[in-house]
């Protein structure tokens, strides 16, 4: 079929590194394959996902920036509010795209739609799908942040070639939120629950350094703040593109690296309970 080997790629790369349960590169990535034919036909919805990151980098990052000036980064750094905002904004685009598609998409197919039954009348295997949702979830949120860092190149907002490595670093915090989105969509009982959703995804947004750094914190909530995943990849992507490049970095690109490998795990053993009970 056209276009399978091309979708199977990254499904490949995915599972020599979580070589959790026997699952197949090649039926897993004709889900891949399966969810691009349905994104043509559903292009505004894909693309819509490109315009919450702008509103805030234009409203907040270039219109409250001028109000506000300078900041000085935990590590000292000088920036303009725009170069510290939108790092941070790029890292929360990759965690959008991933959780939203992960949840709310694989809900609708798992509950309603009903899509792996008919799946599972075929060769793939539930191990299969929930590799195979998570590597679109991961594409998905790798081409909203790859569109973002565009933009922020051509506002020169981007001050390090290390700053290349940011899409990679993006792409990590994808696996990691679109793996854990997974397993979390499994436990959803109703569309009510989509609520639980925003309580997790909404303060790791307005918290996570996103808009101010971690010192304006007292320090027991600074402690907690260390512990959620933004902030680890909101570090990674503002290190790079800034190039304040630092060992710490590796820290936090581990910490994503064992969340997403978790969440895979757990969504994968919870979608096959539930496709096979």
């Amino acid at each position: 079929m056209t276009g399978v080997p091309t979708a199977t790629r990254p499904v490949s790369l995915l599972l020599r590194v979580v070589p959790l349960y026997p699952v197949s590169a090649r039926r897993a990535g004709q889900l891949v394959y399966r969810n691009l034919l349905v994104a043509r036909r559903s292009w505004l919805v894909f693309v819509s996902g490109f315009a919450e990151p702008f509103f805030y980098l234009f409203s907040i990052g270039v219109g409250i920036g001028a109000l506000v000036g300078d900041v000085v980064t935990d590590t000292g750094t000088a920036l303009t509010y725009q170069e510290f905002v939108a790092p941070a904004l790029l890292a929360s685009a990759a965690m959008n795209g991933a959780v939203y598609d992960a949840v709310f998409n694989l809900f609708f197919k798992l509950r309603y739609a009903k899509l792996y039954d008919a799946v599972l009348a075929t060769p793939v295997s539930a191990a299969d799908a929930a590799v195979g949702e998570t590597v679109w979830a991961l594409l998905r949120g790798a081409v909203y942040s790859t569109a973002f860092l565009l933009v922020m190149l051509a506002m020169g907002l981007v001050g390090s070639w290390w700053a290349l490595l940011a899409l990679p670093a993006a792409v990590l915090i994808g696996f990691a939120f679109a793996a854990v989105g997974l397993a979390a969509s499994t436990f959803l009982r109703g569309w009510q629950d989509f609520e639980f959703v925003q309580v997790a995804i909404l303060p790791l947004f307005l918290f996570s350094t996103t808009f101010y750094p971690l010192s304006t914190y007292p320090r027991p909530l600074q402690l907690l703040v260390e512990c959620t995943p933004l902030y680890h990849g909101i570090e990674l992507v503002r290190g790079l593109v800034t190039g304040d490049v630092r060992w710490a970095l590796l820290g936090s690109a581990a910490y994503l690296a064992v969340m997403g490998l978790a969440g895979l795990a757990l969504g994968a053993r919870r979608l096959q309970r539930l496709l096979l009970a």
